[in-house]
């Protein structure tokens, strides 16, 4: 399965966030995949469990095909709002939750399937048995074509990966999260063909004012000239040059924003600069 080297995450399109007008949303839509971004990444909570019913009456106006774009939902968090008669946050991951919340996704989208089913966040009662059965079902219906999970460690992708096949775990990662590259979870998804996404991928450089963040904007200020790039671009093309083949999230909904993400994309860091960008954000050297 394909997806566009840089995804665009919608948590922030709706309630959650820009509360974006269906044509706004349309056209935001299409401004994505003007600029090469046709991977749209939804889960079913966002917006309360209304921002993916937002999108597919959007997409329905966008004049977008939908052969020509890849939605991507999450299920499994079981959110405490109005929309919802939960007492408590928790997971369900069992075989007719799944079922009913893919359907429920479809409906919300506009869509006869998803490109992509990720469950969102590990629970410890799955029962990864269950989990099979209902991904074997999605599939044979045709609802699904891709089956992944998002926050999992090596062993919960074992576990699960034993019994149907993962293609995609969607992890936090980026200069400032970068704990995947030395616990095991960016080796274990290589070795097994499990294709990272990034969720947060600026991470908290943009966000908090510390001595970490200070240090990595003086060295990105340092680079800035020789790459004719913005520190943003040289925070992506940091991840994008880690050989797992690693497809950043981007939340931004600025159009100039996105279209300079995009270009991150052409950007090839020298192998010490990368190093440099590193240790800057662990402020010391490496072992």
């Amino acid at each position: 399965m394909t997806y566009s080297r840089l995804i665009a995450g919608t948590m922030t399109w709706g309630s959650w966030g820009k509360q974006f007008s269906k044509k706004e949303m349309a056209a935001l839509m299409n401004f994505c995949v003007e600029n090469q971004i046709t991977s749209f990444d939804h889960a079913d909570i966002y917006g309360a469990y209304t921002t993916e019913t937002d999108f597919g009456k959007a997409f329905s106006e966008s004049g977008l095909k939908r052969e020509d774009i890849q939605l991507i939902s999450k299920c499994g968090i079981q959110y405490v709002c109005d929309n919802r008669q939960n007492t408590v946050k928790h997971y369900n991951y069992s075989k007719d939750y799944i079922i009913w919340s893919v359907e429920n996704s479809l409906k919300h989208l506009k869509t006869d399937y998803l490109d992509l089913l990720l469950l969102h966040r590990p629970s410890p009662l799955m029962v990864a048995e269950e989990i099979a059965d209902a991904i074997t079902v999605l599939k044979k219906d045709g609802k699904i074509r891709d089956f992944g999970v998002s926050n999992f460690t090596p062993s919960q992708m074992d576990m699960i990966g034993l019994r149907t096949d993962i293609n995609v775990n969607q992890i936090e990662f980026s200069l400032t999260a970068h704990t995947a590259m030395h616990n095991g979870t960016l080796d274990f998804m290589t070795t097994n063909g499990i294709k990272p996404m990034a969720w947060s991928p600026l991470g908290s450089v943009f966000r908090e004012d510390t001595e970490q963040t200070r240090r990595i904007h003086k060295q990105l200020g340092l680079l800035m000239d020789k790459y004719n790039a913005t520190e943003d671009q040289l925070l992506l093309a940091w991840i994008l040059k880690h050989p797992a083949h690693i497809h950043p999230v981007i939340g931004t909904t600025t159009k100039e924003r996105i279209k300079q993400a995009v270009k991150a994309a052409s950007i090839t860091l020298d192998l010490e600069d990368w190093f440099l960008i590193l240790v800057a954000a662990q402020g010391h050297k490496v072992p």
